[in-house]
């Protein structure tokens, strides 16, 4: 009724052969004007906000949260219209511009049919935005694991370990096999025992850091033999002693963020990431990051690993990191974004563990 109100002479534009089409300017007008209408006006402001808050009403009746649904909506905007007007667009052309009148209803409710598959495989269950993933309590188990593991996943072994001597061991030499069981059996000979470590090769060079701890009485043997060892000496091995952060230099974390990013590689990422972090105030712990190809889209992704930590406590501080986090995902168009938050106190948990349980 809207369209025949405001478009009257599209039926009569419908029957015309494709070649009297060509020669209609007013119709070809009003055909763009209709896609306009459809694609810009009704299905962004009107078809997925409803989608959005029935999506809300039916998986969270108990507690559903508009506000949320239509944050969600804003959060996914970008890449639902990109998807929509990619089937949508021309078939919203070739129902207006070719099909006869009795032939618009089943040709919109096959294009449906393809739309709808497509948006339940995208938007059906309940999205994994960062929001539902704080936490990830959802089980008492899981919630368990997460009270227990703050401190062991984000407490630096130098601080685990404060009765022993702690060494930084790094090194850089021409590629060859079996670096690094060389340097493993060096380190172990001298009762040395190596927690975090990342060993790469770059081209033509061999990159070694590790970090080794060590009964103290021995940590002076154990440097010696690194830099003495005759079959190491291409690596040019250097060594820096490890101490704890002294009390009241810094505040004590209470909040950790492990954060995955993937998208296709682009210059700048790392910087992006990395300065929304800074901005926020958290302290990078850990950081690593990879390039791996994606055989399926023909692509080189950009992978990105990040835990960092914060003394700021607050649920509303938290819910702020999380979504200006969150929105990297659109800013950098990346296909993976996974933010988990462990927080010290178990209280804190608890109604986390509630309010996913509720579906809040």
């Amino acid at each position: 009724p809207i369209f025949g109100r405001l478009f009257p002479n599209a039926a009569s534009f419908a029957a015309k052969p494709v070649r009297e089409k060509m020669k209609d300017m007013k119709g070809i007008a009003a055909l763009n004007a209709q896609v306009f209408l459809d694609q810009m006006v009704h299905h962004p402001l009107m078809y997925f906000p409803a989608f959005y808050i029935t999506r809300e009403l039916v998986m969270h009746s108990d507690a559903p949260d508009v506000k949320s649904a239509l944050m969600s909506y804003k959060d996914n905007m970008k890449e639902d219209l990109l998807a929509l007007w990619k089937i949508w667009v021309p078939s919203t052309f070739l129902n207006f511009a070719l099909m006869p009148m009795w032939g618009r209803v089943p040709w919109v409710a096959g294009t449906s049919l393809l739309w709808t598959m497509i948006l339940s495989a995208m938007r059906g269950g309940d999205v994994a935005h960062a929001e539902d993933l704080v936490g990830g309590a959802v089980t008492g188990a899981t919630l368990q694991i997460m009270k227990e593991g703050f401190k062991e996943t984000f407490t630096c072994p130098v601080e685990l370990d404060p009765s022993k001597a702690h060494v930084c061991v790094s090194a850089s030499g021409p590629d060859k096999t079996g670096w690094v069981a060389l340097v493993a059996r060096a380190v172990a000979d001298e009762g040395g025992n190596v927690t975090h470590s990342r060993m790469v090769r770059l081209g033509h060079e061999f990159i070694i850091l590790m970090h080794v701890s060590v009964e103290p009485e021995r940590l002076k043997t154990l440097v010696k033999a690194l830099n003495t060892d005759k079959r190491l000496l291409p690596l040019n091995i250097r060594t820096s002693s490890l101490t704890r952060r002294q009390t009241g230099t810094y505040e004590r974390p209470l909040v950790g963020f492990s954060i995955k990013c993937v998208g296709e590689d682009q210059p700048g990422m790392l910087a992006t990431i990395s300065e929304r972090v800074s901005k926020l105030g958290l302290s990078v712990d850990n950081i690593a990051t990879e390039l791996r190809m994606d055989p399926s889209h023909s692509r080189r992704e950009f992978v990105v690993s990040c835990d960092a930590t914060t003394a700021r406590s607050d649920e509303e501080s938290i819910d702020r990191a999380v979504h200006d986090i969150s929105s990297l995902k659109a800013d950098l168009g990346l296909d993976v974004l996974d933010i988990r938050v462990l927080h010290e106190n178990s209280a804190y948990m608890a109604r986390r563990e509630t309010r996913a349980r509720q579906g809040l």
